[in-house]
């Protein structure tokens, strides 16, 4: 046992996070930590880390045992260069790698070199020293550090590079390579994919995929719970449930668990219907009061199932399109894509070309800051190309989903800012579309400046819904999604008769909906078809021509 955790909880202001919550992790696990947004996760993950106190419960931790722990804020030391602070990994190796060349010179002193005694003493003392050395890693400690850098795709950067002039997710991604060099027992990662690109996710899961350590990861790339974890925990209501396997394998399991949940649930409020309804009818009759009472005292006495939870991967979204398109939907002729700097044109993308067809879901990808929302927005009209042509089919209606939701407005409500797009609408109607996205009730009165980043992506993706459009063009769409919301969306998109387009980081989204993928580059961009497994084995394909 590598670490447990017995009875675990946790409260703010009274409102309990984690209650009772029991786990363990033996030597080299593969374990994913899941859950909608605020279940607890990154609470849970600072307990174990020794960051956060709790209120009841234990934890141990194997003696001798080492953990390493990535925050989502990345506890680097910005005063110091990217080598000194991947050094202090290293620090008891590189004092023995100091003690060596002290004894080294001590032993090149002649006068030391008549005393045999003396001299046999320092021989033992640097053979102990040095096969500790050897044995550690000591003379690999600069080759490991090229690896995992160039591996985070940080590589072309200077190592003498001061922290604090990286950008954020430079930052990350160094915070990253630092935990992977201390080869800690346990790994505990909290959100490791974020801000990495494809080549370095890829090259992150083969190396975790061979890591001998334990590894405890919460995030929300399914594609890299995919290939990673060998069991789940799930934390709702405060409690966590283990699953065997892998994401799909959790995915199949709560799937039937729910549907054995719905039923008992369904068949508990049948008989409590009807054990109220005999109490009332009973209660005030003398000959039957005594045996209305009982069942009373049974009705309170009663361990009730918990009403399910509804998400959005159960509510069976439905993307209808309305009119549909002509066949030819999009042409993108040599087109160039920037940016106005001052009295200056920036360019970002040049000699642009691709088109869509009717019913086609294709995905655009490219690095970083390569222009891909850019190309978005000079697709729908909203920033002009610097040259080249972007020609619509006929009977084409789009809806634009902004991944910033700049459009919504910040001081209106829920319902007000998706009747305002939908004037003609019944009410009825836009609340049953909000309530498919989770806001029943009351909450449609919230205003979307309170909103989370997923719950306006939820508002954003309903205006979608009621829309209609025959054509979706969707810029990163899953963004502050969670797991089941993702899900949903999934599903729908996947039965949307209309034509797709659409950027994402998410590999699990599009190798489920991708049946083209568009790669971008600063002067052209290359078509594969299929979806992201397929792309990347055409990737695999043409490296193996070029060597």
């Amino acid at each position: 046992m590598l670490l447990q955790l017995n009875g675990i909880s946790k409260s703010y202001g009274g409102t309990p996070i984690l209650s009772g919550v029991s786990m363990k992790i033996e030597r080299g696990e593969r374990i994913g930590l899941i859950g909608v947004n605020g279940a607890g996760k990154s609470t849970l993950l600072q307990i174990i880390a020794g960051d956060l106190s709790y209120d009841q419960g234990d934890i141990y931790l194997a003696k001798g045992a080492k953990m390493g722990y990535l925050r989502q804020n990345s506890g680097l030391c910005l005063e110091k260069s990217m080598k000194d602070e991947l050094l202090s990994v290293f620090k008891d190796m590189l004092q023995t790698e100091k003690e060596l060349r002290e004894l080294e010179e001590q032993m090149g002193d002649p006068a030391l070199m008549e005393d045999k005694r003396i001299y046999e003493a320092l021989l033992s003392r640097y053979a102990t020293k040095a096969d500790w050395f050897l044995e550690h890693g000591g003379y690999e400690i600069e080759s490991k550090i090229r690896g995992v850098l160039h591996g985070m795709g940080l590589g072309n950067i200077s190592q003498d590079t001061r922290i604090d002039r990286l950008s954020g997710g430079q930052k990350t991604r160094l915070a990253l390579a630092k935990l992977l060099l201390a080869e800690s027992d346990l790994l505990v990662l909290d959100e490791p994919t974020n801000h990495l690109d494809f080549t370095a996710l890829a090259w992150l899961e083969e190396y975790l995929r061979a890591y001998a350590g334990a590894i405890l990861v919460v995030s929300h790339d399914r594609y890299f719970l995919d290939g990673l974890v060998t069991s789940l925990y799930e934390v709702e209501r405060a409690q966590v449930q283990r699953y065997k396997g892998n994401y799909s394998s959790y995915l199949r399991e709560k799937e039937r668990n729910r549907e054995l949940h719905v039923k008992k649930y369904a068949m508990q409020q049948e008989q409590i219907a009807k054990m109220e309804e005999y109490v009332e009818r009973h209660i005030v009759r003398a000959t039957s009061a005594k045996s209305a009472k009982n069942k009373r005292k049974q009705l309170e006495r009663l361990e009730r199932f918990d009403k399910p939870l509804g998400d959005l991967q159960r509510t069976k979204l439905s993307l209808g399109v309305g009119k549909a398109s002509h066949k030819d939907v999009l042409q993108v002729r040599n087109a160039a894509i920037g940016y106005e700097n001052g009295s200056e044109y920036k360019s970002l993308l040049e000699n642009i070309s691709f088109q869509l067809s009717r019913g086609e879901k294709v995905a655009l990808i490219g690095p970083n800051g390569i222009g891909k929302s850019t190309l978005l927005k000079s697709i729908i009209g909203e920033v002009i190309p610097g040259s080249g042509e972007i020609i619509w089919g006929k009977e084409v209606k789009i809806g634009y989903y902004d991944q910033e939701q700049a459009s919504l407005q910040p001081h209106t409500t829920i319902l007000n800012e998706v009747w305002s797009q939908f004037p003609l609408l019944e009410e009825s109607k836009i609340r049953r579309v909000l309530g498919n996205f989770l806001f029943s009730g009351e909450d449609v009165f919230k205003k979307i400046a309170s909103l989370s980043g997923g719950e306006k992506a939820r508002v954003a993706l309903a205006k979608l819904v009621l829309a209609e459009a025959n054509v979706m063009v969707l810029d990163e769409p899953t963004n502050h999604l969670d797991l089941s919301s993702k899900e949903g969306l999934e599903s729908a998109l996947s039965h949307y008769e209309g034509t797709l387009l659409f950027i994402s980081h998410d590999r699990y989204f599009l190798n489920k909906l991708a049946d083209k993928i568009v790669e971008l580059h600063a002067n052209c961009a290359k078509v594969y078809e299929g979806n992201y497994e397929d792309y990347m084995e055409a990737k695999k394909q043409e490296q193996l021509f070029r060597q």
